[in-house]
């Protein structure tokens, strides 16, 4: 689930939350750690081998469910039906859900899920972005599909993945960030288009989808070396003009600040939520489909209050179509592991 640059800050404009950091969110014990003993080594992350073992195990399912669902889409299935079946298959597996399924059509990039009643059917340039977690570990991927038998469509999907396939080949602890965008934009244009450069791929820690540092699109020109740590590298191209701006609501959220509500129902919504999903995005749907109708209201109570955010979807400039491709990579400083591949 990508990352929209605001001048550096995370996709919902607030840098990633740690579970220390809201205190209403249940403390998990989590095997990795991070060091800030110095200015380079901020966000630098140890891994425990039981860490990779957990960050590969959702890998693992990720890469399955995609293998169970891609030969399953259809022009003109319901998005709704393609969302609950990848996330059946993610439980099925042994995973939870690290966010809702993303499905963004032609120029809508990003941070679209279908809502509990929805009637849209799947067409055109279908991305699909979804995120497995074992107790908070998270494997991060995506796939474009051409449900159009469409020549541009099919060149876009090609110019995304060989992008993101140049980009995991030269990944590397002690590399320039810089470099990876650069081999992204460099691939991405020799196909004749652009890459989308305020969405970025992104650091990723326990319960933390984005966990503060961005992997650029394009050459951003900073001399920032990447640590070992876990990151989603997710290419986006573009017929367009190479940037994407807030559309509507998406039913997303997050939870971004403690706080609380006055309505009991309400408060056994919000309640839920910090118990289930941390620190990670969840969606009205799954919260209709446990609670009823009735969570509308109590979600517009929270929401009002300050506690979450909920996410705008995410369109293309020009209104030029888009594709995604994504991994999730785990670098240790002599090691590359490419968990969703």
């Amino acid at each position: 689930m990508t990352e929209k640059q605001y001048g550096g800050a995370s996709s919902h404009g607030f840098k990633g939350k740690s579970l220390e950091s809201v205190a209403t969110l249940p403390k998990k014990s989590i095997e990795s750690k991070t060091t800030t003993n110095s200015s380079d080594e901020e966000n630098s992350t140890e891994l425990s081998n039981e860490s990779i073992e957990k960050y590969k195990k959702a890998g693992k399912i990720a890469v399955q469910t995609i293998a169970y669902i891609k030969p399953l889409i259809k022009s003109a299935m319901p998005l709704l039906e393609i969302a609950e079946k990848i996330e059946a298959k993610i439980q099925e597996l042994g995973g939870k859900p690290a966010f809702p399924t993303n499905l963004s059509i032609d120029e809508y990039a990003a941070h679209c899920t279908p809502s509990y009643n929805d009637e849209s059917k799947a067409t055109g340039l279908l991305k699909v972005d979804l995120g497995v977690h074992i107790e908070g570990y998270i494997a991060d991927t995506s796939f474009s599909i051409d449900l159009d038998n469409s020549e541009e469509n099919k060149k876009l999907i090609e110019a995304a993945e060989s992008a993101l396939k140049e980009a995991c080949k030269i990944a590397k602890s002690e590399i320039q960030i810089r470099e990876i965008g650069k081999a992204i934009e460099t691939t991405i244009k020799s196909k004749g288009f652009h890459p989308i450069q305020n969405l970025s791929g992104h650091s990723i820690e326990p319960y933390e989808l984005h966990s503060g540092i961005t992997i650029p699109n394009f050459d951003n020109i900073q001399e920032k070396t990447i640590l070992p740590g876990v990151y989603a590298i997710e290419p986006f191209a573009t017929s367009g003009l190479g940037s994407v701006k807030d559309g509507r609501p998406s039913t997303i959220y997050a939870i971004k600040s403690e706080g609380n509500v006055r309505d009991p129902f309400a408060r056994e919504i919000l309640s839920f939520i910090i118990e289930e999903y941390q620190t990670l995005p969840f969606c009205l749907r799954w919260l209709v489909k446990k609670f009823g109708t009735r969570s509308i209201i109590a979600m517009k109570r929270i929401e009002e209050a300050g506690i979450v955010h909920q996410y705008a979807q995410l369109v293309e400039s020009g209104r030029g179509k888009v594709a995604q491709a994504e991994h999730t990579i785990i670098l240790t400083k002599n090691k590359k592991i490419i968990t969703t591949e």
